[in-house]
């Protein structure tokens, strides 16, 4: 039996992450990685499902992109003062390119203070407030990576990102305040709007593009939606339906919309597969920007 045809209107995310991969891949068959080899570390405190699927996702990208991968699984009774000491000394070590904070973390832990505690260099999840700030002047080398995946997939679409109308719903310090200044830097009008904003279909009725990262299952209906538009939908929500089945769906009601839009990205196989692949070449960057001040071993 023959696969089903891919709808035009649905933006494959797999694809992108797969043409990443092969960049990244291709950039450390041929780089100088020292006799160690670069490695990403991945950081757990406390053991928890949800990330462990995060982790097996990003090691598995790692694998794709001819890096090692390692996974340090901390206690969730280890101190601030600990973390940030362990921290460090990854700061320290140079076959380390790489530091990845998994979220969330326990109820002790600042995880801001965790992120301050990465070196810029090193912050390949662009969530240290330097790697943030650095978008304000255009430097969007190491960006937040789901924010980063979000414009990668508009520019999937061909549309030039210069003059476009933005509207980002969603104003969180992760997604929606990054993808915003991101958006910004290239050339786009942004709107953003989040919880307290009065009517939002006025708003995301004009977007030639819609940013969507709020957490609310099918927020977005197709009478939300200007004809044509873009419509990025970050959100990863579960739900259980009638029959007590659970599936995954995403701030925006897809079916629907894309009767509408021009574009739209699945969830799952959208925004997800992207931003696994962004971490990979926000490493391959982060190796390129220690070779050049000389931290590679």
């Amino acid at each position: 039996m023959k696969d089903a045809p891919q709808d035009h209107r649905l933006i494959d995310g797999k694809a992108v992450m797969a043409r990443i991969l092969d960049d990244v891949s291709a950039y450390f068959a041929g780089a100088d990685i020292g006799q160690k080899g670069a490695r990403l570390v991945s950081v757990s405190i406390g053991d928890s499902p949800e990330v462990a699927v995060y982790v097996r996702n990003q090691a598995l990208a790692a694998q794709k992109a001819g890096l090692r991968f390692y996974q340090e699984l901390w206690s969730d009774e280890v101190s601030q003062e600990e973390c940030k000491q362990l921290i460090v000394e990854m700061n320290d070590d140079p076959s380390i390119v790489g530091i990845i904070l998994q979220r969330p973390v326990p109820d002790h832990i600042n995880v801001r203070s965790l992120q301050s505690a990465i070196h810029p260099l090193k912050d390949v999840e662009g969530m240290n407030p330097a790697s943030i700030g650095n978008i304000v002047y255009s430097d969007m080398a190491l960006a937040p990576c789901t924010a980063a995946a979000a414009v990668e997939l508009i520019r999937e679409t061909g549309l030039e990102l210069k003059g476009l109308e933005v509207v980002m719903v969603g104003h969180s310090e992760i997604v929606g305040k990054p993808a915003a200044l991101l958006l910004m830097a290239e050339g786009a009008t942004v709107t953003v709007c989040h919880h307290m904003t009065r009517a939002l279909a006025m708003h995301s009725r004009r977007a030639d593009v819609l940013v969507v990262a709020v957490g609310k299952p099918h927020l977005i209906g197709a009478d939300m939606v200007k004809p044509g538009a873009v419509v990025i939908d970050i959100g990863i929500n579960q739900i259980t339906d009638a029959s007590g089945k659970t599936q995954i769906v995403g701030d925006v009601d897809t079916a629907a919309v894309k009767e509408v839009a021009g574009w739209v990205t699945p969830v799952p196989g959208g925004v997800g597969p992207v931003t696994v692949a962004i971490l990979m070449r926000n490493a391959m960057i982060a190796h390129q920007r220690q070779k050049e001040v000389g931290w590679i071993c």
